[in-house]
């Protein structure tokens, strides 16, 4: 029997796009059982915070053997970045990243992302979503700068939740 490429491909593209979904879903739907089993005095950005330094912890310890210092401090930079770019890609965003105009300064630029839509259908406040990437983010370095004995750092300029278009991330190298 000849196989359909075409039929197969967005069959393909059907089913990742499922996936990428399933990923918010189950991170709101893990918020929500949290919240409900630690009773009623939690905060949920509290839960949703301490979620996104687990992850953030978890993917900076997977991405030290992916990064690499061979092209020097801005490369290695660059790379980071587009690491970080890459989440978002994995989750079904559009995201990039780029060079700054001063040396060891990077930009990640999403324009599309897909947490906002999954938080609203469960409720939670955008602000909440905005914090949560800055935080996951930010603890993802926090390995990566041991490791390489770099002090990095990543600022959230911008961020889709806050109807600002998109979400724009200085990343760069702290004195």
């Amino acid at each position: 029997m000849p196989v359909n490429a075409e039929k197969e491909i967005s069959n393909l593209w059907r089913t990742l796009h499922g996936a990428q979904t399933e990923i918010c879903n189950t991170f709101y739907r893990w918020r929500d059982v949290a919240i409900e089993v630690a009773g009623p005095g939690v905060k949920p950005l509290d839960v949703a915070l301490k979620a996104s330094e687990m992850m953030g912890k978890d993917i900076g310890k997977n991405l030290l053997p992916r990064l690499n210092w061979l092209k020097g401090e801005e490369g290695f930079i660059l790379n980071l970045g587009n690491a970080i770019a890459g989440i978002w890609t994995t989750e079904g965003g559009i995201a990039f990243a780029e060079k700054g105009e001063n040396p060891g300064e990077v930009f990640i630029k999403c324009t599309r992302c897909p947490w906002p839509s999954a938080a609203k259908q469960f409720g939670v406040p955008m602000e909440e979503v905005a914090l949560s990437r800055e935080r996951l983010f930010q603890t993802i370095l926090e390995d990566v700068n041991v490791f390489f004995n770099i002090n990095l750092k990543i600022d959230m300029l911008k961020a889709i939740p806050r109807g600002e278009g998109m979400y724009l991330f200085k990343l760069y190298k702290a004195n």
